[in-house]
């Protein structure tokens, strides 16, 4: 079964500096439709102007993923982390037992496009973590490249849940299959662009629930930048 979640149906709030889709209920946006999908809870599309950013705030218990579409982001938090993050960067913040944060877009005239994304981590108390890696745009280019996993396998960030997250670049021809093991779903996110999946035409914003499907099917992409989530 494939269930849409458009992405002019999503939740909006507009904070001047900050404009941000939610995908799922967050903040003052509820929606007792679209809690969550699995552990996944949060996917924010955030556009930060430039010369603003997120004040330092805490978190625990979630594992927390960021994923640079366009310009970049600064982060520092209370374990001693501190760096930028571009596109094709992923950061993994583990928040564990507490930790305090900030985001920033340092630019004085660009904007910094983003997804935060929030999983639910398979146990609670742990020690707060943190990592991010690199992955290039010929890795992703048409193929899903695993890059968050419970276990770090093919060099992907590590994350305390059992969730594997996978990227890809389809543009044309360009197509990939990801098997969904018996028991599993998927959710597949258009970050950008638009295309094709399990036969469904989808533009940036939208996205796919498969439940009971055996496999996720990417074509006929058009500069298109998609995030397929495998969830138990």
């Amino acid at each position: 079964m494939m269930e849409l979640r458009l992405g002019k149906d999503r939740g909006y709030a507009d904070h001047g500096w900050l404009k941000s889709f939610h995908s799922f209920s967050f903040a003052d946006y509820h929606d007792s439709r679209h809690m969550q999908f699995g552990d996944l809870r949060v996917i924010n599309e955030d556009r930060v102007a430039p010369g603003q950013g997120f004040g330092t705030h805490g978190h625990r218990d979630m594992e927390i993923i960021s994923y640079v579409l366009e310009g970049a982001l600064a982060h520092r938090d209370s374990m001693g982390n501190g760096s930028a993050i571009h596109p094709g960067d992923v950061q993994r913040m583990s928040a564990g037992t507490g930790v305090r944060h900030s985001e920033f877009n340092h630019s004085a005239d660009q904007l910094t496009h983003f997804l935060q994304i929030w999983i639910l981590p398979s146990a609670g108390g742990i020690e707060p973590g943190y990592e991010e890696k690199h992955f290039t745009t010929a890795e992703k280019r048409g193929r899903l490249r695993l890059i968050v996993s419970s276990d770090g396998r093919e060099g992907s960030v590590r994350i305390t849940a059992d969730v594997s997250v996978y990227a890809g670049l389809f543009d044309g021809d360009e197509h990939a299959t990801l098997a969904i093991p018996a028991g599993r779903r998927a959710y597949v996110h258009i970050a950008r662009g638009a295309a094709r999946v399990n036969g469904q035409p989808l533009t940036a914003g939208d996205a796919a629930k498969l439940t009971d499907e055996r496999e996720a099917v990417i074509d006929q992409g058009r500069d298109a930048e998609v995030l397929v989530f495998d969830l138990a």
